[in-house]
């Protein structure tokens, strides 16, 4: 049996696309974070198992939805991603064998219209498919992983995921990922400084765009790499803040 576990907040532009894509599945589970979209309703279309909830950051909303899943085998979806019939076949396959208790699966991404083969992005396993009863997901607000307990196979047929659709979304991201990012680092103890997040935004941009071959993926291989760059350099920058706003003397009642 094969449980799919999706967690969303307002997806009404990819939701009905992710769903139909595993509507062979056992069973679906989705779990909503107060959704002011139509996202419920679109969900409610495909399957009954649709919870609304508050927000605990990725990881921990991902181990509720695991929670609640009855499958030997789960898979983790995001709402932006689709299973083509091709991968679906590939994951029928790895059900019937006994030799991996979890399996990852090559994602291709799209950038604002261009599906990224370099840059870092291609091929960007990530493990979706494991055992119920072998795997959990961390607590990270943002970058969760799965830990599966046991050895891990790959697949080879591709996750399609439609990650930025224009560059609003990519700006929107930008913003969200860095302040989650940022965050994590504080939490873990880390320091910033101008000068540190000058540097890591220079070294992600080169990283992205000269040493994983950015450049052949075009204009936006170039956008992607300059948009990576924002990403690190505001990270850095707003963990400093974050430290600047706890140093800051509270004024008297």
């Amino acid at each position: 049996m094969l449980s799919v576990i999706v967690i969303t907040k307002n997806e009404s532009r990819d939701i009905a696309r992710c769903l139909a894509s595993v509507a062979w599945a056992d069973e679906i589970i989705v779990l909503d974070s107060g959704s002011s979209d139509d996202t419920v309703a679109i969900c409610q279309r495909f399957t009954q198992q649709v919870f609304v909830t508050d927000w605990p950051g990725f990881g921990r909303q991902k181990q509720r939805a695991l929670d609640k899943a009855r499958g030997d085998w789960v898979l983790s979806l995001d709402a932006d991603e689709e299973v083509t019939e091709a991968l679906k076949q590939d994951i029928q396959r790895a059900l019937l064998r006994t030799d991996a208790q979890g399996y990852e699966i090559p994602r291709l991404s799209s950038y604002c219209g261009r599906q990224m083969k370099h840059g870092g992005w291609w091929p960007d396993h990530v493990l979706r498919l494991f055992r119920r009863d072998a795997g959990r997901f961390s607590d990270d607000v943002v970058h969760e992983r799965v830990v599966v307990a046991g050895p891990i196979g790959r697949l080879r047929e591709p996750l399609l995921h439609e990650s930025y659709v224009d560059l609003d979304e990519v700006l929107r991201k930008v913003n969200s990922y860095s302040t989650l990012g940022a965050q994590k680092l504080f939490e873990q103890g880390k320091r910033s400084s101008l000068g540190l997040a000058i540097a890591k935004g220079a070294w992600t941009f080169i990283r992205t765009y000269v040493l994983r071959a950015g450049f052949l993926d075009g204009a936006q291989g170039l956008m992607l790499a300059i948009s990576n760059a924002e990403a690190s350099y505001y990270k850095y920058l707003k963990l400093r803040d974050l430290y600047r706003l706890q140093a800051t003397p509270k004024p008297a009642p």
